[in-house]
């Protein structure tokens, strides 16, 4: 394939949530890649378990590209650098295509994506319940927007050959879009599930056995050179030479929670500590005895609560960690993180686990009810993030609560919701460690990983 000046682009959206998104995308990724293409996936949205997933199907790394957070000039930059030396690029939507921050404009949504990138979006449509009205369906979609483009759709859950042949003569009737595809419904290549989501990459989520069988679906199922030839965009390459990062030497040590509870990170949050000056070492509150030598931690987000018997047990480490929060070390930890320093963290069944205790106070997990948004903050004092009045942006996604947390520890944060409604004090400061339910995307304010890799080098 030859690779033009402009980035070939393709958006995949769904109707709404639940149509197989997720799925399609990953089937795609399998296929194009086993046809020699080297392709870059990106995730829209403040989603962590797609993109894991993604890495697996492309074997690279994939990146979240979200408007609310970043803005039009990250987004296309991301992808501009990022896939400058693919073939093409796949960005997975997320929710349906339209939905967004409001029900008035298209802000925060897979369609702003596509219309900023100048990319055409291929739509997902559930068709497991309909025949005709799927074209109704689909010229909605048409008529709703006249600025997005839209490359072709892909009818998903599909019944036999004569549903095929109803949901493409309704399409070809009444639609200037493409029918590129009708996939049938395949129990064998649905994601596992469960509460808050898909089981992850990191649990063994995503085999290469289910990597396979989606691409054959996808092959038999879907025109797959139209796909190819339908991306495009109006994003200019970055020349693969001024994508190399002439990263300074290392200046601090920065050790990152990585294993099957603590899995939650931006890969632009990573690169961009790397861009600052630090050097990356991997640790395990699961299974390591002791902490790597580093100057700061990161403690990101994840499940905590599924493996609260492992992580209590690992006492050792649990006064490590505490300890190199009582020596005034800085410490990031974020949603999962805050939980696993907090006194005692109980899950769904009841069953309370002590945990590191730097924070006082308990988490409990809930049966139900949900915080998720937007979030925009800003710190009223100086932090290992920056100083007074540094401004970010992030996201919160969690089902649990924690308890009142005494008066004398500092709060950094004063939070707002995406749209602007009362702010809260949060973002929990004990000596250098900063403690927080809102997951930040240091692409919103690049100054907090520079902040963050100086508080470290200077400790």
């Amino acid at each position: 394939m030859i690779r033009s000046s402009r980035m070939p682009v393709l958006v995949i959206a769904g109707v709404s949530s639940g149509v197989g998104k997720t799925t399609i995308t990953l089937g795609i990724l399998e296929a194009l890649r086993r046809r020699g293409l080297t392709v870059q996936a990106f995730k829209a949205g403040p989603d962590f378990i797609d993109p894991a997933f993604h890495a697996l199907a492309t074997s690279r790394p994939a990146y979240n590209l979200d408007g609310w957070m970043c803005g039009p000039d990250y987004v296309r930059t991301s992808v501009a650098r990022h896939a400058a030396d693919a073939d093409l690029a796949v960005v997975e939507g997320v929710m349906g295509c339209f939905d967004g921050l409001e029900g008035s404009s298209d802000a925060g949504s897979t369609a702003e994506l596509a219309k900023w990138l100048g990319a055409p979006v291929l739509l997902v449509l559930d068709v497991g319940a309909m025949a005709r009205s799927a074209a109704a369906v689909l010229l909605g979609f048409e008529r709703f927007d006249p600025d997005l483009e839209l490359a072709g759709v892909i009818c998903n859950r599909a019944g036999g050959l004569l549903h095929r042949q109803w949901l493409q003569d309704a399409v070809s009737r009444s639609c200037k879009t493409r029918m590129l595809g009708a996939v049938p419904h395949d129990p064998s290549v649905v994601l596992p599930e469960r509460h808050l989501g898909l089981v992850t990459a990191a649990e063994g989520g995503y085999t290469a056995d289910l990597g396979r069988r989606l691409a054959e679906l996808i092959e038999q199922h879907v025109d797959v050179d139209a796909l190819i030839g339908a991306a495009r965009s109006g994003v200019e390459r970055w020349p693969t030479r001024d994508v190399e990062v002439d990263r300074p030497g290392a200046t601090a040590i920065v050790a990152v929670a990585r294993d099957p509870a603590f899995q939650f990170y931006y890969r632009d949050n990573l690169e961009m500590l790397e861009d600052a000056g630090c050097r990356i070492v991997p640790w395990s509150p699961l299974r390591d005895t002791s902490l790597p030598d580093a100057d700061g931690l990161y403690i990101g987000g994840g499940y905590p609560e599924l493996y609260g018997a492992q992580l209590s047990a690992n006492r050792t480490l649990l006064r490590s960690v505490r300890a190199f929060g009582e020596l005034g070390r800085p410490i990031y930890a974020e949603c999962g993180g805050l939980m696993y320093l907090a006194e005692s963290l109980t899950d769904v069944e009841g069953t309370t686990w002590p945990m590191t205790g730097l924070l006082p106070a308990a988490v409990r997990m809930e049966r139900v009810g949900l915080t998720i948004g937007y979030r925009q903050v800003e710190t009223t004092i100086a932090s290992a993030l920056g100083p007074p009045g540094t401004r970010i942006r992030g996201h919160e996604f969690h089902r649990s609560t924690l308890d009142a947390v005494p008066d004398d520890v500092a709060r950094a944060y004063s939070i707002s919701r995406a749209r602007g409604e009362t702010a809260e004090a949060e973002g929990y400061t004990i000596g250098n460690a900063l403690m927080s339910y809102v997951h930040l995307h240091f692409g919103s304010n690049p100054s907090v990983a520079r902040s963050f890799v100086s508080a470290c080098a200077s400790r």
